[in-house]
């Protein structure tokens, strides 16, 4: 079994904000896969179901951001799965906006949900890195709004590109394959320009 941790802050207010994209991309995930009912558990939203011929758990912290890794860790706890089967799907400055890229460990860059979840389990597990763009060079002073913004009307149709892109090739990211997946990712995006 896998554990998918898609990271956002709940409530509707909060729903199209770029900090939410992983929250988006699972939610994806669990219709293209037709997983399950969402649940409540483990402090946060779940949903079962299979992509390819993995057993696949999504899971959508209800803690806040700052609090995602008590949520994360309970569920591994209660599966017995270790980090190695945990990835996490989350917005990144550093990326160009809806770029995506696979990575085992790494920095923190500032992300509240990914310093939770380090200080609960270290840094060695996979993220799914999906790019909002940095508002500029500089431009500290920016960030928090642009993070805790929303997707614009223009940004709808490329971000709803990407996350359908995440979701169709799911499967390789299931079989372990993040090369194959980055790729594939990459290649639906071109074509859908």
């Amino acid at each position: 079994m896998q554990l998918w941790v898609g990271l956002g802050n709940p409530g509707a207010q909060y729903a199209l904000h770029r900090h939410n994209v992983g929250f988006m991309a699972v939610d994806v995930i669990a219709e293209a896969h037709g997983f399950g009912p969402w649940q409540k558990k483990f402090r946060s939203q779940i949903a079962e179901g299979r992509i390819g011929s993995d057993r696949v758990l999504l899971l959508k912290p209800q803690t806040f951001m700052n609090d995602s890794g008590d949520a994360v860790q309970q569920a591994l706890h209660f599966y017995k799965l270790d980090v190695g089967a945990l990835t996490v799907f989350h917005d990144e400055l550093d990326l160009a906006p809806f770029k995506v890229k696979v990575r085992v460990g790494g920095g923190l860059a500032g992300h509240n949900g990914l310093r939770s979840i380090d200080a609960a389990l270290g840094p060695e597990f996979r993220r799914v890195r999906i790019g909002i763009g940095h508002p500029g060079p500089g431009r500290k002073d920016l960030v928090t709004r642009h993070v805790l913004g929303n997707y614009s009307k223009a940004e709808m149709e490329p971000l709803s590109d990407v996350l359908a892109a995440i979701a169709g090739e799911a499967e390789w990211l299931a079989d372990g394959d993040d090369a194959r997946f980055m790729s594939e990712v990459a290649l639906r995006l071109q074509q859908a320009d």
